[in-house]
């Protein structure tokens, strides 16, 4: 099987080898053919259609993975390498990053925004902000239901109560989806203002004594137990704003602060 490739000089040209079966298409392929035509190559594109071929081909050009690209009737490597080759940048899995926190953070805002606009016309008032708040406890809930196990695990790392009672890590997003779900509606004050502080200060503790402390480098649970979201700043935030609300909602329902539609009795 021929794997050179050659400018006729008309164009950039390069040959891919990749997986395109009838139960699976590689998506690494897919994916690289389009950086390909993205770039200005006209695409020489040969499919492996049975896993005999496709073992057949990986034994021959002694490669473990595809697809595989030749630019030149050079071999270039996989997908990363191509980003590489290309000169753009290749995420790492295990990096260090923020982003899934921002991302969830600033469509939670959006989401609240919506809402406020839809029910008063206004997409800045003093309810959105609770629905931010709200909203955002039920995503990183949800977030953290996902895969339980692996979030308690990664939880039991620096949370105070966790370690000291283990169900406890079990039971935390089911208390913050709870109590963000209350919040949301605007019911049951006297149920979702203990629970939020409570989880929020002991959370907010936590955080302080491992990270400004004693100064432990460790993944937040926050998102999940699959994150590769640093402990600290926005892990503090989370619990923050979970205490902030439960005191707003507190004095809400209270009639001390917040609309008047907010004095729920108690």
């Amino acid at each position: 099987m021929a794997a050179a490739s050659k400018n006729d000089g008309n164009g950039k040209r390069a040959v891919i080898y990749r997986m395109v079966m009838p139960t699976h298409s590689c998506p690494y392929g897919i994916k690289a053919r389009h950086l390909l035509k993205q770039s200005g190559y006209a695409v020489e594109d040969h499919h492996l259609t049975t896993r005999e071929a496709t073992e057949a081909f990986k034994t021959e050009h002694d490669v473990k993975t595809t697809p595989q690209i030749f630019i030149d009737g050079v071999r270039v490597g996989g997908h990363d390498d191509l980003r590489r080759f290309l000169g753009k940048r290749v995420v790492d899995p295990k990096a260090t990053t923020y982003r899934p926190v921002v991302a969830l953070f600033a469509m939670t805002a959006l989401l609240a925004m919506a809402a406020s606009v839809a029910a008063t016309d206004n997409a800045f008032t003093v309810r959105a902000a609770e629905w931010f708040i709200g909203f955002s406890m039920v995503m990183l809930a949800l977030l953290k239901l996902q895969n339980i196990e692996s979030f308690a695990t990664m939880f039991l790392n620096y949370d105070l109560l966790a370690k000291r009672w283990v169900p406890y890590a079990t039971l935390y997003p089911f208390a913050e989806g709870a109590a963000g779900l209350l919040m949301v509606a605007g019911v049951l004050p006297w149920l979702s203002v203990p629970v939020a502080l409570f989880v929020g200060s002991v959370g907010a503790a936590s955080v302080v004594e491992a990270v400004y402390i004693d100064r432990r480098d460790l993944k937040c649970a926050c998102v999940g137990g699959a994150s590769n979201v640093p402990l600290g700043f926005l892990s503090l935030t989370e619990n923050l704003m979970m205490i902030v609300m439960a005191i707003w909602m507190g004095l809400s329902a209270l009639g001390i602060a917040g609309p008047a539609s907010h004095a729920v009795a108690l």
